[in-house]
């Protein structure tokens, strides 16, 4: 189960950090190019570089977890995500006005997706542990 737990950290980690460098360094590259951003106009430079650096610092948290897959380190990891991409799913989910069905069925498939890899990671890591525990290794959190 901790190679699940890995493959999607890594994942997200590489999702944060490619979307908050890309933010953090090109704020009107993202906005322009980036598919249905500019939904949500207009662009303010300050948002999108605040939300690139956020970004990062949730990929640093990612990185650490998937390297070193500790309860400790996944799961605030994963719910510091999860912050995030709950609430942004569902502020797309609800804000679809100008978008195309096109458009509309990826802001929701996609954003549904990574939320739920968030909540899906805190749900093995609990699993995971607790199955450990069951089986006899009481220090299972600290071993992983």
């Amino acid at each position: 189960m901790t190679i699940i737990i890995r493959i999607a950290l890594a994942i997200l980690f590489v999702d944060n950090f490619v979307v908050g460098a890309w933010n953090a360094i090109w704020p009107a590259s993202f906005y322009t190019n980036f598919p249905t951003v500019d939904l949500t106009p207009p662009f303010s430079e300050h948002y999108a570089r605040d939300f690139g650096t956020a970004s990062l610092a949730i990929a640093l948290l990612l990185g650490i977890a998937a390297v070193k897959p500790k309860s400790h380190f996944v799961i605030p990891a994963a719910g510091a995500y999860s912050v995030f991409a709950v609430p942004h799913f569902f502020y797309h989910l609800t804000n679809m006005e100008t978008a195309t069905v096109g458009e509309a069925i990826l802001l929701t498939t996609a954003n549904a997706a990574v939320a739920l890899v968030g909540l899906v990671i805190i749900l093995l890591t609990v699993l995971r542990d607790r199955r450990a525990v069951r089986r006899g290794f009481p220090s299972a959190r600290a071993a992983h």
